[in-house]
């Protein structure tokens, strides 16, 4: 992925180019037949300790340590889901060929999806190159990507860090890093095979370790999401059971959870999981027995670090608009975990020692309670026309608004959608991050912090929004945080620009949101006033590079003081809106404007 610099800051634009032609031009030279990935590995990139000499990842001796790589959860062979991808680390023994250098090999890869994902790193600086992709019906794109460097690249969109790296001397006390990254494709088309970029020269190489079609939840909507801030300090939970309250916008007959070890460091372990609708009464009781969630047939399931997992799908009719426990039986210690901060929801959790207490239908095992979402990052359900997602800071998270009642703007938009029948009655998940900015990251993307307000957008871009399920929209309301910590207006505009151009790349209708008026809270100054009424005339413009634009500025500020929230509307910290003020940005959406193809 590639990373600019936005003032002083990283942000990632991938640039990637999709052309097709119903017929591919005439080459110049027969093309190599194209080969599984394994068969052309030429690179050996993982070493044991005691064994260094016997892997060169980077031309000069160093490589990745197989100790490490399992620690992580990383074994051989094993499936790591990545942004929705899923992709097999190589199965080959430490010190056995493992990854390609790309220079042009023509990879078999078959299937139909949003992307083509690849496992990937580079040495010796990052490296940018093209390729093209091949579709059974003989057409072809191309693309762009950029690979980081496994020990100079950025923390916040690395799959996964390790400690150590192996050189010659012994082990070193130095971070290396793996990145997912993905690239667009026709959609509807069968891929065939995919064509790597060409040697970078001698100073650099691009190692390819995996690669799928990924096809992004085809057949499922999502119901609810959250994002993930951080990786915070947790718990102490050790053979104890989460409940998770969360609250369906789209129903459906079947379900599946996605759970996420996003940030971390060592794999975690889920010994069983249920879903149940809660009960009338609220808390943590149940309106039925729970029903327990299988994962590739099993009670339970290991998480790699920085990997995700998706339940089985369950058939279990979900309704629209309710509250649904989440139980996650933890039997392992738990002292650090993924963290979606600010839910306003409470959820539950049971005693020490309690055990696992998924299939409880009564709430007395849950004496604890949460006040944010570790792990569980999305409910889907089966059917629909597919996924809205609401990418935003703290407004769109839904602070100000009151706790336990779902009032957030997209929990209103939601219920309009599927109170309606003229129009796709998509889905809509909330990946709104208290604190978030466009442009710069608030947490690291590497430990442990009690900053869990995310990594940058541009960041999170391909694991919050593309990689939801069978998305088609993504609402972005964003930008008064960096606005408020001195980020000119320019470059948030130019970040804004950014996430709008790489979700077209992936056929994305992209919706922006004006900023709303915060005079009065403490640090909304003039000069940040200046700055948003700037962002905001280029969110008006006519080609800003926008779908469509959402005047939620006009929504929630008092027409008699214009750089200030109407009164009715303001939670009373003079930034987030109260209820009302959530209410009627989700009311004020046009519909009409979240579907693609509308003018």
């Amino acid at each position: 992925m590639r990373i600019r610099l936005w003032g002083g800051a990283l942000a990632p634009a991938l640039s990637l180019t999709l052309s097709t032609t119903a017929t591919p031009a005439a080459p110049l030279q027969r093309p190599a037949e194209p080969a599984p990935l394994e068969r052309l590995f030429d690179n050996r990139a993982v070493s044991e300790p005691s064994a260094p000499a016997s892997a060169d990842f980077d031309g000069a001796g160093n490589s990745l340590s197989a100790p490490d790589l399992a620690a992580a959860g990383w074994t051989r062979g094993r499936v790591l889901t990545l942004d929705a991808a899923r992709l097999r680390w190589p199965r080959t023994t430490p010190g056995r060929p493992d990854n390609v250098r790309a220079d042009g090999q023509t990879v078999r890869l078959r299937g139909r999806g949003d992307a083509v994902s690849l496992l990937v790193a580079a040495t010796g600086g990052a490296v940018t190159g093209t390729g093209t992709v091949r579709y059974r019906d003989g057409s072809r794109s191309t693309y762009r990507l950029t690979a980081p460097d496994w020990r100079t690249g950025p923390p916040a969109t690395k799959a996964v860090t390790l400690p150590r790296i192996n050189t010659p001397g012994g082990q070193r006390a130095e971070r290396a890093r793996l990145y997912a990254v993905s690239v667009p494709v026709a959609r509807g088309r069968e891929v065939a095979a995919v064509a790597l970029p060409r040697d970078p020269g001698p100073a650099a190489d691009l190692h390819v370790f995996a690669m799928a079609v990924r096809d992004n939840g085809a057949g499922w909507t999502g119901s609810w999401g959250a994002s993930t801030g951080g990786y915070a300090k947790a718990g102490p939970w050790g053979g104890r059971t989460l409940r998770l309250v969360v609250h369906s916008g789209a129903g459906g007959p079947r379900v599946r959870v996605r759970l996420a070890n996003t940030f971390a460091a060592a794999p975690v372990r889920f010994g069983a999981a249920s879903v149940a609708v809660q009960g009338a009464d609220g808390g943590a009781s149940a309106a039925r027995e729970p029903v327990p969630l299988t994962f590739g047939g099993q009670r339970g399931v290991r998480v790699p670090a920085g990997a995700e997992t998706y339940s089985d799908p369950l058939r279990l009719p979900v309704p629209a608009g309710r509250n649904l426990l989440i139980s996650l039986y933890l039997p392992g210690t738990v002292t650090t975990a993924p963290m979606h901060g600010r839910s306003e929801q409470v959820s539950y959790v049971s005693a020490p020692g309690s055990g696992d207490r998924t299939g409880d239908g009564g709430g007395a095992a849950y004496p604890g309670t949460l006040t944010g979402w570790p792990f569980l990052t999305g409910v889907e359900v089966a059917g629909g026309p597919g996924t809205v997602v609401a990418l935003g800071d703290s407004i769109t998270d839904g602070q100000g608004s009151t706790a336990g009642a779902n009032r957030r703007w997209p929990d209103v938009l939601a219920r309009r959608l599927r109170n309606q029948h003229a129009l796709p009655r998509y889905g809509v998940v909330n990946s709104g991050i208290s604190g978030n900015r466009v442009v710069t990251d608030r947490y690291p993307g590497d430990g442990v912090s009690t900053d869990v307000s995310g990594v940058s957008t541009q960041h999170r871009l391909e694991r919050d929004v593309l990689a939801r399920p069978s998305v088609r929209t993504v609402v972005i309301f964003e930008g008064v945080n960096d606005l408020r910590h001195d980020t000119p207006a320019h470059e948030v505009v130019a970040g804004l620009r950014s996430l709008a151009r790489r979700a077209h790349e992936h056929g994305l209708r992209v919706v922006a949101a004006t900023l709303g008026p915060c005079e009065g809270f403490p640090d909304c100054t003039a000069a940040v006033e200046t700055r948003r009424a700037a962002v905001n005339a280029a969110l008006r413009a006519r080609g800003a590079g926008f779908d469509a634009v959402l005047d939620f500025d006009a929504v929630l500020r008092d027409p008699r003081h214009p750089r200030r929230l109407l009164p009715a509307y303001d939670s009373g910290d003079h930034l987030h809106p109260g209820d009302a003020g959530l209410r009627a940005l989700g009311e004020s959406v046009d519909l009409r404007a979240l579907v693609p193809g509308t003018p």
